[in-house]
């Protein structure tokens, strides 16, 4: 479990720190996968921010109660962004799907270990 869940914080960090900097500095591919820079867009660059921002932090803290809150959260609003796009072949999309998937795979391991009292 613990591992999984380092390598989903790990996961987390490697996605967001390079699509911050594209929005940020409003390049070329993440214009063509977010579109112009609006205010909406601010808003999605500062909840990715924060997630990133908590991945880094509970890379140090021990908490697992805290790792379930953040992917449990990411989860739902990647499995959500189908609908909410109204599109799956966008590559976001299809890259929070993928995300997803690894991201349920530590949220179960954390889900056993909690409820479950199995420890891996």
């Amino acid at each position: 479990m613990k591992v999984m869940i380092k390598l989903s914080l790990i996961l987390n960090i490697a996605v967001l720190l390079p699509v911050c900097f594209g929005i940020i500095s409003r390049a070329n591919w993440a214009q063509e996968g977010y579109g112009i820079f609006s205010p909406a867009q601010g808003i999605l660059l500062s909840i990715y921010l924060a997630i990133c921002i908590a991945s880094i932090a509970l890379l140090f803290v021990d908490d697992v109660k805290f790792v379930l809150s953040l992917l449990f959260i990411q989860v739902v609003y990647k499995v959500t962004t189908p609908f909410t796009v109204g599109a799956i072949e966008n590559p976001i999309v299809i890259s929070n799907l993928l995300i997803t998937v690894f991201h349920s795979v530590t949220l179960a391991l954390i889900f056993k270990a909690i409820y479950l009292g199995e420890k891996s």
